[in-house]
């Protein structure tokens, strides 16, 4: 996706942001991020994919990943860790028996 790709993604949600009747303007929303959660997931599976493949196939440490693809690192750390979830879901630890 260009630059201008996502801005005319950014300025169309910008869009909806301005409609000026309130009941309207949360329909709108509604319907996009219903949209948007079914692209999510297939979102997230491709990000994920090009981060394996970027440290499998050329070897890019995890930084690098994060840099090259403009995310957090955070994320690609997560995708080695087969996290997926918001943080309050992430199971807890668990403690050793003798500790």
């Amino acid at each position: 996706m260009s630059d201008e790709e996502v801005r005319r993604v950014s300025d169309a949600l910008d869009a909806v942001e301005q409609i000026a009747d309130l009941e309207q303007r949360v329909r709108a929303k509604s319907q996009v991020m219903a949209a948007q959660a079914e692209r999510n997931k297939e979102w997230s599976r491709e990000r994920d994919g090009v981060i394996r493949r970027l440290s499998d196939e050329e070897n890019l440490s995890y930084r690098q990943i994060a840099a090259r693809l403009g995310i957090k690192l955070s994320t690609v750390q997560a995708v080695f860790r087969g996290y997926k979830g918001s943080g309050t879901a992430r199971p807890k630890a668990v403690k050793d028996a003798e500790a």
